[in-house]
């Protein structure tokens, strides 16, 4: 697959670190974060890497890191007893190759969790403060969207790996006969959350003709995000995600 753009690069300014994606895929597969899959966390971590690189986003050397304690844990974990016995290690009473990760991921969601609890009060106490002329919502309404902070960049990343998998084949005349900029896609993206109010981001990158087309529009919406021109929305815990204009 060809570069995305080579003369554009976008960088996230707050980019969630290689124990956000753990936490991510264990609560996206609902896995108890106590007996780890080690194999098969491995191999979707090391997919969402592969994609974050294909972006050309930039990866942080502890995801290499990551990547690399992960595929040690799941060598330890398929190390036959009788090796172990030879490299001097009594199999049975070695501690789990996956605790000291599981002691990490619970010490870290700990500090997170406390992190989001304090942020949410700290918006409840400035919520208190509203103006007088503004009303309070009518019984029934309906709730509020999620900030943008609970649309984590992997659930972008999820969105648009669902995509290209759903794309299927490609013609390669169409890919070596177009090519997009980031700079056109924003202002296409722009123009048609204008038209339309809101736009769904899988219906979006389903409507790309080729691989190439929702590289660089997935680009254009990450930019986008960047800037506060657009924020994205996710009515339910990995549920489709709506992009619609950022409210000044």
């Amino acid at each position: 697959m060809p570069a995305p753009v080579p003369d554009y690069k976008v960088r996230l300014e707050v980019f969630e670190g290689p124990l956000d994606l753990l936490l991510y895929l264990i609560r996206k597969d609902e896995i108890n974060i106590y007996d780890i899959p080690i194999e098969r966390i491995a191999s979707e971590y090391l997919q969402y890497v592969d994609m974050m690189r294909m972006l050309d986003l930039t990866i942080a050397g502890e995801f290499l890191v990551m990547a690399a304690t992960l595929m040690m844990i799941k060598s330890r974990m398929l190390l036959p007893e009788e090796e172990r016995a030879a490299e001097g290690e009594d199999p049975t009473e070695e501690e789990d190759p996956r605790w000291e990760l599981v002691r990490r991921l619970v010490e870290y969601k700990k500090f997170k969790d406390a992190a989001q609890f304090l942020q949410q009060i700290e918006q409840e106490r400035v919520d208190v403060f509203t103006r007088p002329d503004v009303a309070e919502a009518a019984p029934g309404a309906a709730a509020p969207p999620l900030p943008l902070g609970e649309v984590s960049i992997f659930d972008l990343l999820t969105a648009f790996q669902t995509a290209l998998q759903r794309i299927g084949g490609e013609d390669l005349r169409e890919i070596f006969a177009e090519r997009f900029t980031v700079g056109e896609k924003i202002d296409q993206l722009l123009e048609q959350i204008r038209e339309r109010g809101e736009l769904s981001l899988t219906e979006m990158l389903l409507a790309m003709r080729s691989r190439h087309e929702m590289v660089v529009t997935f680009l254009a919406m990450l930019e986008l995000i960047r800037l506060q021109q657009l924020v994205a929305r996710q009515d339910t815990p990995f549920g489709e995600i709506v992009l619609q204009t950022a409210v000044a």
